[in-house]
């Protein structure tokens, strides 16, 4: 299943998240992943995998314009010739002469016109091949109201937080308006259930309408939880290094929810925000360095 993006450039719908896989099982779990018919893989700098992406891309024998690969800029490669010098770190450890998506990270309000020159140099290497699209991650509506003020290009895509029980629709509804894909991280609510933020750990993945939904159809609760966000027009970036659960979440083609279906899971949403908050300063987050190649 693709999805054409503002500027004509195709991206498959799902993909293979590695945020907190170890760099010694990624490459391991992109080869997985692209063996079962994947052809999307979402990684960033700051994750400290890209290099074994880009092996695991290398061992899966497939062409390279088979595979769309993702990637983000971190905060402190913010400002134009940082952000220039962001892409060459990436591509060298992916192994790319081109990226098909790469995106800012952060919205990092607290230096935003950094982020403003960062969005400008991803507009420069879109308009000289090095990308194929740019885009943003965890930008709420106000943060969009202001990067597009001050910049040409319109993001392609808008990565956040998206599940059953945190679905932002202000978000979704401001992206839509404006041509913006939006693209679900944490697409099963697992940022739900492990430690990190958030007060409360609820496992959507245990969920009883989930369930009962899977029961109905045949399926998990993770694949129920994918046709959600297919069947709305997101692309999701499931994260798994387990074989038969990369597998699992990839099988999802070939059953449909219905509208009421679709509404209730929608019902789900809480409305609390389990990541962190795009507008929350982490100044020594923020400060962490990527190396070099």
């Amino acid at each position: 299943m693709e999805l054409t993006l503002n500027n004509g450039v195709t991206m498959p719908a799902l993909g293979l998240g590695v945020f907190q896989s170890a760099p010694e099982e990624t490459t391991a779990a992109v080869e997985a992943a692209l063996a079962a018919g994947y052809r999307h893989i979402d990684t960033a700098a700051a994750y400290g995998n890209e290099r074994e992406v880009g092996e695991g891309l290398r061992r899966s024998g497939l062409d390279r314009s088979e595979v769309f690969i993702e990637t983000k800029v971190w905060v402190s490669d913010y400002g134009y010739d940082q952000t220039l010098h962001g892409w060459e770190k990436a591509a060298a450890k992916l192994g790319l002469d081109q990226i098909d998506l790469l995106i800012l990270h952060q919205p990092a309000p607290d230096r935003f016109e950094k982020t403003i020159d960062a969005y400008r140099a991803l507009e420069a290497l879109l308009a000289n091949g090095r990308v194929r699209a740019i885009g943003v991650s965890n930008f709420m509506p106000h943060h969009l109201q202001r990067l597009l003020a001050a910049t040409d290009i319109v993001p392609a895509v808008n990565q956040v937080e998206l599940h059953p029980y945190f679905t932002q629709p202000e978000v979704q509804e401001t992206d839509a308006a404006n041509g913006i894909l939006t693209q679900a991280w944490s697409p099963l609510g697992g940022i739900t259930f492990y430690p990190g933020w958030g007060n409360e750990r609820r496992n959507v993945m245990q969920d009883p309408v989930i369930g009962e939904l899977a029961t109905a159809h045949g399926r998990t609760p993770a694949q129920v939880m994918l046709r959600w966000h297919l069947q709305q027009g997101r692309s999701a970036i499931p994260k798994s290094v387990n074989p038969g659960r990369i597998a699992e979440n990839f099988d999802v083609f070939d059953f449909e929810l219905t509208a009421e279906e679709l509404a209730r899971i929608d019902s789900l949403d809480t409305g609390v925000r389990n990541g962190p908050d795009p507008d929350q300063v982490r100044a020594e987050r923020f400060a962490m360095v990527i190396p070099e190649a």
